[in-house]
């Protein structure tokens, strides 16, 4: 069983039949599966779609906390930073490290099974449909993406960009969102390429006039194209959320600011209640912005982050990047820097005191963003891959989700 591999297809409409289309992370499950070869994370520079996705991904038996990276605690419990029980469990199984990072199992399919429960309709697309079919998303109103979807080429983002620009409307309920550029190659885009940490210095694009393709970070300064500048949020502002080091007794879900906030309509949450710490709703990995205050004492984005200007934070949790020694001890982590170093380099050139404290403290945000101003759509972003884990048995996580879809929905 073990030696089984796995393989999916994903029917698309051939006309809408729904009013919302559910985009599945397919670039992001390409860049952690390792079946056959490496993987982004253990040193390929480049990954093909052609070929099955590693056991665990697609299928797996369900379990409570134990196959999450971020594991909810229960009364009494210390957390679990250094991933134990997650090791376990996926070492009993001979599941391969990546399982709670990425794949349908984890992410997508919880949300698809709860809202066919709910009768809420979803036509669906992969990743790579959005540059290479880019009139997909014509006749939607509504673009969703839910879990874990960090990696994004040039042209998709295009695409979603164009959409909400003409009025259409995109909603995030995932983390690490939009975090890696990648490029598409082959004859039929069947290889994904993402030089990652050394883009910038091994990326072939690097000095001839495709440099604005090169796959790194698109918060880099050499890209000038900042994902916040969209979503209203960025993982270079909060990556991490119980997970190692990182936040490891943090709440776990979001404190509540802006309770009055059409998001929060029909929960009864109220001003500093905490939304989804029942299931950890909050981890493993986020995205959020820079904060300060009004005069009011509520949250606003602190305007030095790339952020759009028409925007609302309506909650937010303290979220943190990593350096060496902080990572949990289940996974592989880079030896000479953590992301923590990688960004602070990147944003701001050195590597001084100063430089890394500047992205150590961060957040992640719910946020509703018009990126375009009143002439486009709206960007929801909900900054954590985990809000899925809340569906169906949180009343307030489920009457949020609910609430975003009753506004961007045609009744």
């Amino acid at each position: 069983e073990r030696r089984t591999a796995y393989a999916c297809f994903v029917v698309k409409a051939a006309k809408p039949t729904a009013k919302a289309l559910l985009v599945i992370a397919t670039n992001t499950y390409n860049a952690y599966n390792n079946w056959g070869g490496k993987s982004l994370y253990t040193g390929g520079k480049q990954v093909s779609f052609e070929r099955p996705f590693g056991r665990g991904m697609l299928y797996r038996e369900a379990e409570d906390r134990d196959d999450r990276k971020a594991r909810p605690v229960r009364w009494g419990e210390e957390p679990d930073a250094d991933g134990d029980k997650y090791q376990e469990f996926r070492m009993a199984r001979g599941y391969p490290g990546y399982i709670g990072s990425s794949g349908w199992f984890t992410f997508e399919r919880r949300f698809v099974e709860w809202a066919e429960a709910a009768n809420i309709e979803l036509d669906y697309a992969v990743s790579s449909d959005l540059e290479q079919h880019p009139e997909i998303v014509d006749d939607y109103a509504l673009v969703l993406g839910v879990g874990h979807d960090e990696y994004w080429s040039w042209a998709q983002r295009d695409t979603l960009e164009s959409f909400v620009r003409r009025g259409g409307n995109y909603v995030s309920l995932s983390g690490n969102t939009i975090f890696w550029q990648v490029r598409l190659e082959g004859s039929a885009n069947e290889n994904m390429v993402c030089h990652k940490y050394s883009a910038h210095e091994t990326d072939p694009v690097m000095g001839t006039d495709q440099a604005h393709l090169m796959t790194g970070i698109w918060s880099d300064p050499l890209l000038d194209r900042p994902e916040a500048a969209f979503l209203g949020a960025s993982s270079v502002y909060g990556l991490y959320h119980r997970f190692g080091q990182a936040t490891p007794r943090g709440l776990g879900g979001f404190m509540v600011y802006r309770y009055d906030h059409w998001l929060f309509a029909e929960t009864g949450l109220r001003y500093g209640d905490v939304l989804g710490a029942k299931h950890g709703v909050v981890g493993y990995e986020t995205a959020g912005c820079r904060i300060t205050f009004d005069d009011y004492q509520l949250p606003i984005r602190a305007g030095n982050d790339g952020t759009p200007e028409d925007m609302e934070i309506v909650a937010f949790v303290p979220s943190s990047n990593l350096t060496v020694g902080e990572y949990p001890k289940s996974i592989s982590a880079l030896s000479d820097q953590g992301d923590l170093e990688f960004v602070a380099s990147r944003l701001y050139g050195d590597l001084t005191d100063d430089s890394k404290a500047r992205v150590r403290y961060g957040n992640a945000t719910m946020s509703v963003a018009r990126p375009y101003g009143s002439e486009g759509g709206e960007v929801v972003t909900v900054g954590t891959t985990d809000w899925v884990f809340g569906l169906g048995d949180d009343a307030a996580v489920d009457q949020v989700t609910f609430n975003i879809l009753d506004r961007y929905l045609p009744h």
